[in-house]
C-alpha cells in the first residue's frame, strides 16, 4: 500500500471511450425506483421490521424509557439503542403532523440507504483515484483520464451494490442491521477518502464505528477496526499513518460505548456465535445473497493479486472478509452477511476493467432471461389476481393469501406499466448496440433488480401487505378480545405484542410470567402455538377462539378467558 506504483504493473488497460459517463438522471431515476417501492402504503412486516417498528412505536408513545426501549416489557435484545431512537424520534416529530406512524418510522431508514448508496459511490471513486488503481498508459495515447476512469468505476461499483440481491428486502426495513451497515460503510469511506479529503475522513472514522456499537454490532466494529488499523500500519503514506490515530480513536469510543451499553441492561457485548447445521444451505444463502458482486469480487481479486496490498483492493478486502466471517460465525445469518455487500460492491467495480467480452456478456444475457421471465411471471399473477386468467394460477394465488379481494389501482398499474417499457428499453438499448462504457455490464443486473422491486411493491403490494401484515389476524382477533384490560402474551415474539398495541390498540405483556403468577392482572391470554397443534388447557382459563396466522400450516394463536 505504498504509495508508489511503478514497480507494480496493473492489469487494467482502458481507453477515454470506455469510460464515457453514465447520465446522471438516469442513475438518479435507477436509485429512485429502488429506494422508493416500498416506503408508501404498507404496513410493518412480519418478522424483524414490525419487531423494531414495535419499539419505536412504544418510544414515541411514551409507553418504554428511551434508554430500555421495550414493547410489553420485553426489553430489545438486539440492536442497541440508536436504530430505536432514530424512527421513535422521527414517529414523536411527525405523526402529530398527520403523518402515519409506519412510514415516519421508515422515512430515517431510506435516507440510510440512500446513504448507502452515495457511499459506496464515493468511496469506489476516491479508491479508483488512487495511483495503484489507475489503468496502464497506451503506447499511443488515448488511456482513460483519471477522473473519467474513477467516475466510471465508481458508477459500476453503485449499480453492483444496487444489483446485490442481499440487500434487496434487508435494506427497505426499519431494523438496526441497516444502521450497522451505514456505519460500515462509512467507516469504507474514511479509509478511501484519508489522501484528498482527510477532514472528511477523521470525521467519518469518528462516527462510524461508535454508530455500530450503538446498533447492536460492537463486535463487527472491532473487527473493522482493526482492518483498519492493519491497512494504516501497512501503508506507506503519511496521511494513512495520522489516520491511524482516528481509528484507534474510533476502535475505543465504540468499545466504550458498548460497554455502557452493556451495563445499562441492553445489548452490548452479546455473542451470537452458532455453528451452521447445514454447511451447504449456508453456501447456497451466500451465493444467492452476494450475487453478482462476489463472483465479480473474486475476480479482481484473481487479476489484482500482485496488488492485493494496494488500498483500493486491501481495505474492500478486507472489510468483506470480516462481513464473510461475521455471517459464517452466526451460523450462516443473512443480516450479519448484510456487512459484507458494499465492500464486495466496491470490489466487483474494479473488475469491470478487466472483465472479458465474453464474461460480461453472458452476464447480460442471464440478467435479461432471468429477470424478464421475473417480471413476465408477475404480470401474469397481476391479471390472474383481477382478472381470473389462467385459471388455475388464480386458485394458488387465492390459496397463498387466503381472504384477499383485488383492489384495483391506476397508480400503481401506470408506474409499473413504466418501469416495464423501460426494462424493455434497456434491453433493447443493451443487446442492440456495442457500447463501450466500463459499467454497461451491470446496467442490465441492476435495473431488472430494481424492475421486480418496483413490480413487487406495486402490482403484488396488498396481497404482500395482507400476507406479511399482522392486521389481519387482529381484525379477526378483535372479536374474542375486551375493549379494555390486560392482554397477557408470555413469550410472544414481539412483533405479536405490537400488533396488539399498534393495530389493535390493546395494552400487552409479553414477560415470560407463570399464568397463575400474573392474578387478576390479564383480561386475556393469548397463546401461540406451532402449526396442526392442539392447543393446551390452561388452569384457570376458557379457551375461546383458535386463529391461524396466515394459512393453515402457519403458527395459531389461541385465545383463553378467564374460567368463571
Amino acid at each position: 500500500m505504498s504509495s508508489s506504483s511503478s514497480t507494480v504493473v496493473t492489469p487494467a488497460l482502458v481507453t477515454q471511450k470506455a469510460v464515457q459517463r453514465l447520465p446522471r438522471w438516469a442513475l438518479i431515476l435507477l436509485c429512485a425506483a429502488y429506494v422508493l417501492p416500498g416506503l408508501f402504503g404498507r404496513d410493518p412486516w412480519k418478522t424483524h421490521d414490525i419487531a423494531a417498528f414495535g419499539h419505536m412505536w412504544s418510544l414515541a408513545q411514551g409507553q418504554a424509557s428511551w434508554w430500555q426501549p421495550s414493547v410489553g416489557g420485553v426489553l430489545a435484545d438486539t440492536g442497541g439503542i440508536l436504530p430505536y431512537w432514530l424512527g421513535g424520534g422521527a414517529i414523536a416529530a411527525l405523526a402529530p403532523l398527520g403523518v402515519d406512524p409506519a412510514f415516519a418510522a421508515r422515512l430515517p431508514f431510506a435516507l440510510l440507504l440512500v446513504a448507502i448508496l452515495a457511499l459506496v459511490w464515493y468511496t469506489t471513486y476516491e479508491l479508483a483515484l488512487t495511483e495503484a488503481a489507475q489503468p496502464l498508459p497506451l503506447a499511443f495515447g488515448g488511456e482513460a483520464q483519471p477522473k473519467d476512469y474513477a467516475r466510471a468505476v465508481a458508477d459500476g461499483g453503485l449499480l453492483a451494490l444496487i444489483a446485490s440481491l442481499g440487500l434487496l428486502q434487508l435494506g427497505h426495513e426499519t431494523t438496526p442491521e441497516l444502521l450497522q451497515l451505514t456505519g460500515s460503510t462509512l467507516f469504507l469511506f474514511s479509509l478511501a477518502a484519508v489522501q484528498r479529503h482527510p477532514r472528511l475522513a477523521m470525521l467519518a472514522c469518528l462516527v462510524s464505528l461508535p454508530v455500530m456499537a450503538l446498533s447492536g454490532s460492537p463486535t463487527v466494529a472491532m473487527m473493522l477496526g482493526l482492518v483498519g488499523s492493519i491497512v494504516c500500519v501497512r501503508s506507506a503514506q503519511d496521511d494513512m499513518r495520522v489516520h491511524l490515530r482516528w481509528v484507534l480513536t474510533a476502535l475505543a469510543t465504540a468499545a466504550i460505548l458498548a460497554t455502557v451499553l452493556r451495563e445499562a441492561g441492553l445489548s452490548g457485548w452479546k455473542w451470537r456465535l452458532d455453528y451452521p447445521d447445514h454447511p451447504a444451505d449456508t453456501f447456497k444463502l451466500i451465493t444467492w445473497f452476494t450475487w453478482p458482486t462476489l463472483p465479480l469480487a473474486a475476480l479482481t481479486i484473481w487479476h489484482w493479486r500482485r496488488q492485493v496490498w494496494r488500498r483500493h483492493i486491501a481495505v474492500p478486502l478486507l472489510a468483506a472478509t470480516v462481513g464473510l466471517i461475521a455471517g459464517l460465525a452466526m451460523g450462516g445469518n443473512e443480516r450479519a452477511l448484510l456487512a459484507c455487500l458494499a465492500p464486495l460492491a466496491v470490489l466487483a467495480a474494479f473488475a469491470l476493467p478487466i472483465l472479458q467480452r465474453s464474461l460480461g456478456a453472458a452476464l447480460d444475457w442471464f440478467s435479461v432471461f432471468f429477470f424478464s421471465v421475473c417480471a413476465a411471471f408477475l404480470w401474469l399473477g397481476y391479471v390472474a389476481m383481477h382478472l381470473g386468467v389462467p385459471a388455475n394460477l388464480s386458485v394458488k394465488v387465492a390459496k397463498t393469501v387466503p381472504g384477499y379481494t383485488p383492489h384495483f389501482s391506476l397508480l400503481t398499474l401506470a408506474l409499473a406499466a413504466a418501469g416495464t417499457l423501460i426494462w424493455l428499453v434497456l434491453v433493447r438499448w443493451r443487446t442492440a448496440r456495442q457500447a463501450h462504457a466500463l459499467w454497461k455490464s451491470l446496467v442490465l443486473p441492476a435495473g431488472g433488480v430494481a424492475l421486480c422491486w418496483l413490480l413487487f411493491l406495486t402490482l403484488w403490494l396488498p396481497p404482500l401487505d395482507q400476507a406479511r401484515s399482522y392486521r389481519l389476524l387482529l381484525s379477526r382477533l378483535q372479536q374474542d378480545l375486551p375493549g379494555t384490560g390486560l392482554v397477557c402474551s408470555p413469550d410472544a415474539p414481539v412483533g405479536l405484542l405490537t400488533a396488539l398495541e399498534y393495530f389493535a390498540g390493546h395494552k400487552v405483556d409479553g414477560r415470560a410470567l407463570a399464568v397463575s403468577d400474573q392474578g387478576q392482572r390479564c383480561a386475556s391470554l393469548l397463546l401461540r402455538i406451532p402449526a396442526h397443534e392442539a392447543a393446551p388447557e390452561v388452569p384457570g382459563w376458557s379457551r375461546i377462539a383458535q386463529y391461524n396466522q396466515r394459512s393453515r400450516n402457519s403458527e395459531q394463536v389461541v385465545v383463553y378467558r378467564r374460567a368463571p
